[in-house]
Protein backbone atom coordinates (compact mmCIF):
# COMPACT_ATOMS: atom_id res chain seq x y z
CA UNK A 1 0.00 0.00 0.00
CA UNK A 2 1.33 3.18 -1.13
CA UNK A 3 2.72 5.01 2.59
CA UNK A 4 0.84 8.22 2.54
CA UNK A 5 -2.05 6.42 2.25
CA UNK A 6 -1.26 3.67 4.81
CA UNK A 7 -0.16 6.54 7.37
CA UNK A 8 -3.21 8.51 7.02
CA UNK A 9 -5.41 5.00 7.62
CA UNK A 10 -2.74 4.14 10.47
CA UNK A 11 -3.81 7.62 12.41
CA UNK A 12 -7.68 7.14 11.71
CA UNK A 13 -7.36 3.77 13.27
CA UNK A 14 -5.38 5.11 16.23
CA UNK A 15 -7.86 7.57 17.00
CA UNK A 16 -10.86 5.24 16.56
CA UNK A 17 -8.82 2.91 19.13
CA UNK A 18 -9.12 5.79 21.53
CA UNK A 19 -12.91 6.72 21.02
CA UNK A 20 -14.38 4.50 23.90
CA UNK A 21 -11.51 4.75 26.47
CA UNK A 22 -8.20 6.31 26.56
CA UNK A 23 -4.89 3.62 26.06
CA UNK A 24 -1.22 3.66 26.01
CA UNK A 25 0.91 2.40 22.99
CA UNK A 26 1.06 -1.73 23.48
CA UNK A 27 -2.92 -1.91 23.94
CA UNK A 28 -3.36 0.68 20.77
CA UNK A 29 -1.08 -1.68 18.70
CA UNK A 30 -2.94 -4.57 19.98
CA UNK A 31 -6.19 -3.23 18.69
CA UNK A 32 -5.84 -1.78 16.06
CA UNK A 33 -3.44 -5.12 14.49
CA UNK A 34 -6.39 -7.19 13.07
CA UNK A 35 -6.92 -4.18 11.01
CA UNK A 36 -3.62 -2.59 9.88
CA UNK A 37 -0.25 -3.42 10.24
CA UNK A 38 1.51 -1.27 12.72
CA UNK A 39 4.83 -1.53 14.51
CA UNK A 40 5.76 0.50 17.31
CA UNK A 41 8.58 2.89 15.60
CA UNK A 42 5.71 3.52 13.30
CA UNK A 43 3.08 4.15 16.20
CA UNK A 44 5.01 6.57 18.77
CA UNK A 45 5.85 9.57 15.49
CA UNK A 46 2.21 9.11 15.11
CA UNK A 47 1.16 9.39 18.43
CA UNK A 48 2.92 12.48 18.57
CA UNK A 49 1.83 13.92 15.48
CA UNK A 50 -1.43 13.72 16.41
CA UNK A 51 -0.77 15.02 19.87
CA UNK A 52 0.97 18.58 18.49
CA UNK A 53 -2.07 18.53 16.29
CA UNK A 54 -4.32 18.47 19.44
CA UNK A 55 -5.75 15.23 18.36
CA UNK A 56 -4.42 13.80 21.29
CA UNK A 57 -3.64 14.81 25.18
CA UNK A 58 -1.27 12.51 26.73
CA UNK A 59 -1.20 12.23 30.37
CA UNK A 60 0.52 9.50 32.91
CA UNK A 61 -0.47 6.95 35.03
CA UNK A 62 1.76 5.09 37.58
CA UNK A 63 1.74 1.36 36.72
CA UNK A 64 3.59 -1.21 38.43
CA UNK A 65 6.04 1.63 39.69
CA UNK A 66 6.32 2.59 36.50
CA UNK A 67 4.95 5.82 34.37
CA UNK A 68 3.03 4.95 31.61
CA UNK A 69 2.09 7.77 29.22
CA UNK A 70 -1.84 7.38 28.06
CA UNK A 71 -3.33 8.94 25.02
CA UNK A 72 -6.98 10.90 24.98
CA UNK A 73 -9.16 11.39 22.00
CA UNK A 74 -9.90 15.34 21.86
CA UNK A 75 -12.58 16.57 20.34
CA UNK A 76 -10.27 18.01 17.23
CA UNK A 77 -9.47 14.20 17.40
CA UNK A 78 -13.06 13.46 17.10
CA UNK A 79 -13.35 15.63 14.42
CA UNK A 80 -10.80 13.86 12.46
CA UNK A 81 -12.37 10.78 12.74
CA UNK A 82 -16.09 12.66 11.45
CA UNK A 83 -14.28 14.05 8.37
CA UNK A 84 -13.06 10.80 7.47
CA UNK A 85 -16.14 8.93 7.39
CA UNK A 86 -17.75 11.95 5.44
CA UNK A 87 -14.92 11.70 2.87
CA UNK A 88 -14.67 8.10 2.77
CA UNK A 89 -17.94 8.04 0.00
CA UNK A 90 -15.39 9.72 -2.57
CA UNK A 91 -12.73 7.50 -1.97
CA UNK A 92 -15.26 4.42 -2.37
CA UNK A 93 -16.18 6.24 -5.51
CA UNK A 94 -12.50 6.39 -6.72
CA UNK A 95 -12.29 2.71 -5.47
CA UNK A 96 -14.98 2.06 -7.58
CA UNK A 97 -13.33 3.41 -10.51
CA UNK A 98 -10.16 1.86 -10.33
CA UNK A 99 -11.16 -1.43 -10.32
CA UNK A 100 -13.19 -0.78 -13.55
CA UNK A 101 -17.01 -1.29 -12.05
CA UNK A 102 -17.93 2.52 -12.03
CA UNK A 103 -21.62 2.84 -12.87
CA UNK A 104 -22.00 6.50 -12.60
CA UNK A 105 -20.65 6.95 -15.95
Amino acid sequence: MESQLKRGLIEICVLAALRKEDSYGYKIIKDISDYIKISESTLYPILKRLEASGSLEVYTVEHKSRLRKYYHLTDAGKQQIDKFIDEWVTVERAYQFIKGDDSHG
